[in-house]
């Protein structure tokens, strides 16, 4: 089957071995293939649904190659429940996996002139990121891990999840203290719940595990862990180059 990389339909090429953006047809005609058959088990914006996992943002995904993506598509996984889709044709693939680019902010990513090296100092100083994030195995626990973030975030998303935290929040970073009945009171990112335990996690990356039999209090905090004053505490300088730095990061170009 070809590949993207040797002139699929759709994708003009700039020279031997080297592709350039997928065409405007080629995006739609994937957009619509991708609503009908992928949307029913991965979700509309690619980030999961009841019956199949976040492709869009999942470093793990997002680092696949080409190749590699289309011979998932083409043949499937039987034991994870992907059917094969060699059926739908050379072109209909391609078209699947630029939509799929896309969503992974691949193809339409544009890098900011951000100054990553003071990215990366204030990632670990002044805007103090790395209590709560982790990138390159520096860091906190509390919040997601960043080392793949920019690879698979536009930079105006990754600079609206810093300045507004409260619209991005995810289910498995929301913070919560309790009070056991002996008088200890822990504070951290509610990790699991269900109707008889709980387990926290706390700043220093330990997880704790609680009968809710033990527990005289749950006091749940509805918004971000992260801190919503990033606008103010941070000119547009400097958070240009956090923004550089999470996508230099990702790209493999920050350095450690």
């Amino acid at each position: 089957m070809t590949a993207l990389s040797g002139g699929a339909p759709g994708w003009a090429q700039e020279s031997p071995g080297k592709k350039s953006e997928p065409s405007a047809a080629t995006l739609a005609a994937g957009q619509q293939v991708f609503g009908t058959i992928c949307a029913s088990c991965h979700g509309l914006d690619g980030k999961g649904g009841e019956r199949g996992p976040d492709i869009a943002s999942r470093a793990d995904v997002a680092r696949l190659g080409d190749e590699e993506l289309l011979k998932i598509l083409r043949n499937g996984i039987a034991d994870k429940g992907m059917p094969a889709f060699a059926g739908l044709g050379t072109a209909k693939l391609n078209g699947v996996l630029a939509y799929l680019r896309s969503l992974q902010g691949k193809g339409s990513v544009t890098t900011v002139s951000g100054d990553a090296a003071k990215g990366k100092e204030l990632f670990f100083g002044k805007a103090e990121c790395a209590s709560c994030h982790m990138v390159n195995g520096r860091g906190g626990f509390l919040g997601p891990e960043l080392s793949h973030y920019g690879q698979s975030h536009k930079a105006a998303d990754i600079r609206a999840a810093i300045v507004n935290p409260k619209a991005s929040v995810e289910g498995r970073y929301r913070g919560a203290e309790v009070s056991t009945k002996d008088g200890k009171t822990l504070a951290g990112a509610l990790r699991n719940e269900d109707n008889f335990s709980l387990q926290l996690q706390t700043a220093d990356g330990d997880f704790h595990f609680f009968s809710k039999t033990e527990l005289s209090a749950i006091r749940y905090r509805e918004e971000s862990l992260m801190p919503g004053d990033y606008g103010k505490k941070l000119d547009g300088a400097e958070i240009d180059a956090l923004v550089a730095y999470l996508q230099q990061s990702a790209l493999g170009k920050a350095k450690r």
